[in-house]
């Protein structure tokens, strides 16, 4: 530990990302990355920014990519944000609306960024438990608190919550900023960006990481009302001016300018993820229900134990440790082909 760290600093526990294996011809379902690659119009968009204009700055304010998803949702761009990816997005979000004297909230069991974020900016929080079928019950939300936030579907769960349900949390909670992290909302849930001009206070954060192909590019954007937005705006000047680059504002446009391999790879996802999920439990696998491009299982041999016996077989996939989560593992949803293999070797294994 260095003399020269700061007290916050020594503090910290730092986010652990998911494993990058430098291993040859391995099935890498560890990290929720999209097995499809780019649309081929994103490559043609950020082909055409390879030019002599490099040398100048992005637009500082991203409005043609604001522009974009604006479109997309319906909505005006003054009711977005964009930043260097989600987490970039999130860490603006925390530092905004969450520095308040009461806790914020969110579950138990959820993105492991969150209490990181709490611990770089000094942020009081509770933890809320999932019920025993891993599920948020918004009821338990409804106590005083300086900000709500969860992931909906919910990391590393899977499990969504319905936008009627996130609806009566929002009716109840009108004092404090309630942010839905939607990563794997066109998964098949539902997202909240509609509800955003009926609740001031809430704020929807997504990404093009994982339906959308790119996380390679590092773009993510909140969607609220204009006064969220302003807020999040000042945060970020004070920060960095420029997150977002001329290549992957580029390519963030044209993946969602083409809506139909948009909805074709996450189609094909939705298609593997129940191909996988009928597989796990004929193998005796317990599997929660998933509406993210990931599942969450486990099965009475022991999860550390099948994910070391499945590298062994060069097949790559996350485990958790924790009371309530070190009997399960998460697994991508890969290609068809992948999933085949997958489920070939976990016979082998459990048999």
């Amino acid at each position: 530990m260095s003399r020269f760290w700061s007290e916050v600093t020594k503090s910290l526990e730092p986010y652990v990302p998911g494993e990058q294996p430098q291993l040859a011809n391995i099935i890498k379902l560890n990290t929720n990355e999209n097995p499809y690659g780019p649309s081929p119009k994103v490559i043609q968009a950020i082909s055409e920014q390879t030019t002599a204009d490099l040398r100048k700055y992005p637009e500082p304010d991203s409005d043609a990519l604001k522009q974009a998803v604006a479109g997309y949702w319906r909505i005006a761009p003054k009711q977005v944000f964009v930043g260097n990816g989600s987490d970039e997005v999130l860490a603006h979000v925390f530092m905004a609306f969450f520095k308040g004297e009461a806790p914020i909230l969110f579950p138990d069991v959820t993105y492991s960024f969150y209490p990181v974020y709490c611990g770089l900016y000094q942020i009081p929080f509770e933890q809320i438990p999932l019920t025993d079928q891993f599920r948020i019950d918004v009821a338990t939300y409804q106590r005083k608190n300086g900000g709500i936030i969860f992931a909906n579907p919910n990391a590393p769960t899977g499990v969504a919550l319905k936008r009627t349900d996130i609806e009566e949390l929002l009716r109840q909670n009108t004092d404090s900023v309630v942010v839905i992290d939607e990563a794997y909302v066109d998964f098949g849930a539902e997202s909240c960006v509609p509800l955003i001009n009926s609740y001031p206070n809430l704020l929807v954060v997504q990404t093009v990481s994982k339906s959308r192909c790119l996380a390679g590019l590092r773009v993510g954007f909140a969607c609220g009302s204009e006064e969220l937005i302003e807020g999040l705006e000042r945060v970020k000047n004070s920060f960095n001016s420029y997150p977002v680059d001329r290549l992957a504002s580029a390519g963030a446009i044209a993946a969602f300018e083409d809506t139909k391999y948009f909805e074709e790879t996450t189609e094909q996802i939705i298609y593997n993820r129940k191909m996988l999920t009928d597989g796990l439990k004929k193998l005796g696998f317990t599997v929660l229900p998933s509406k993210a491009n990931f599942v969450f299982t486990s099965h009475p041999k022991g999860a550390e134990r099948i994910k070391d016996e499945l590298r062994e077989q060069s097949i790559v996939v996350r485990h958790f440790q924790g009371a309530r989560t070190s009997d399960f593992l998460r697994i991508t949803v890969g290609a068809y082909r992948e999933m085949k293999t997958l489920l070939a070797a976990l016979e082998q294994i459990v048999k």
